[in-house]
């Protein structure tokens, strides 16, 4: 039955009861469904036989569920281990003596970010579009772009202070210069709704562990349908194959679907905890999703600002994600702070990051400004 309501959608969440989450941008809360699909997937493990039939149909209904939270097919995804997998699977498909440009921004999550320098030794050029103030403007990324870009890649949030980034606005200079466009929805994706055909990017990755309601150790490779590689992807395995059961040790195939990408045996328990974490989101809507979570971002932030905290989060609704970014001299320690009193947060760099999902309330922000009081006034 559908969920109508954040209350609802709350009591999916064991967890909640005693514990207020504020770390949606590190990990989900765990929800219900995702604890019974492990519990089921141990189950599996003392089944008689080996019970691979089981684990590939939640490998392929976690890809199909997938596929539909972002209006893709189950073809154009490929299940890899994280993000920055299928950063290296799309980089390494391009031809950078052909078009060395490779543009992406500072506010790039770095493992990814990591990932496009590493092609410089295969001759890519990489720019790196600055932010200001926290923000990156549409103008700034299209200036970056020109006729030697092959590659750009812009995170739908980022994961530094929560600001949104301009993805559609990013895809049409790229799309004017010949540019193929890798987004990174992981700070984003399962509160923010996305639509591939609406964005037209060629590339989108997201692991499960975040807003997606999962586990580590899962992600999805989107790869528009009719994307064609320049060079063959480097690294592979056997279920990058036409017939992964096939066991040829002398064929070395490439389907035409995203499972390219693929590589060895995916993470089967994190397969069936990602299936589980998208249907808890299937069951309610994206937009009644966005517009909760929006409306709690205003409140923290308005809140937290006049308990006089620094926020470097954006002051503008429109560019701000599912989280909102406290200054702070100790992060880590106001964050182990908070969590004796039972509240999650995310401390990074110099910046205590806290996050929102359909299952929180105004009343956790209380919570939160209350228990921060508190520990300044210590």
């Amino acid at each position: 039955m559908p969920i109508d309501a954040p209350e609802r959608f709350r009591d999916r969440f064991p967890s909640l009861k005693d514990t207020v989450h504020l770390a949606s941008c590190s990990q989900g809360a765990a929800s219900e469904h995702m604890l019974a699909a492990l519990q089921e997937f141990q189950w599996s493990m003392r089944s008689h036989g080996a019970p691979w039939a089981a684990w590939m149909e939640r490998v392929d209904a976690a890809r199909a569920a997938f596929a539909a939270h972002i209006g893709a097919t189950a073809d154009e995804i490929a299940v890899v281990s994280c993000a920055s997998e299928g950063a290296y699977q799309v980089a390494s498909t391009l031809d950078w003596s052909r078009r060395p440009g490779l543009v992406t921004t500072d506010m790039e999550f770095p493992s990814v970010a990591h990932v496009w320098l590493a092609q410089e030794r295969r001759g890519a050029r990489v720019c790196h579009v600055p932010d200001e103030d926290g923000v990156v403007p549409a103008r700034a990324y299209a200036d970056a772009v020109d006729a030697s870009t092959n590659l750009v890649s812009i995170p739908l949030v980022s994961y530094r202070n929560g600001v949104r980034l301009p993805v559609a606005e990013t895809v049409g200079a790229a799309r004017a210069a010949g540019a193929r466009v890798f987004v990174d929805a992981y700070q984003g994706l399962g509160v923010l709704p996305v639509d591939v055909r609406q964005l037209d990017c060629d590339y989108l990755v997201c692991g499960a562990l975040k807003y997606l309601l999962g586990v580590p150790g899962i992600a999805f490779l989107y790869v528009r349908g009719g994307v064609r590689d320049e060079v063959a992807p480097q690294l592979t395995g056997w279920f990058g194959r036409v017939d992964p059961f096939g066991f040829d040790p002398r064929t070395l195939d490439f389907p035409d679907t995203a499972r390219r990408f693929e590589t060895g045996t995916p993470s089967i328990p994190s397969a069936y905890a990602a299936a589980a974490g998208l249907r808890t989101l299937a069951e309610v809507d994206a937009k009644d999703v966005e517009a909760h979570v929006r409306e709690l971002t205003a409140y923290a932030h308005a809140r937290l600002a006049e308990r006089g905290e620094t926020l470097a989060s954006p002051a503008d609704p429109e560019l701000r994600g599912p989280q909102v970014a406290i200054a702070d001299p100790a992060p880590d320690a106001t964050a182990a702070a908070l969590a004796e009193r039972r509240i999650v947060t995310s401390p990074r760099g110099t910046l205590l990051r806290v996050s929102f999902h359909y299952y929180n309330t105004l009343a956790d922000i209380d919570a939160l400004v209350t228990a921060l009081d508190d520990i300044r006034a210590q």
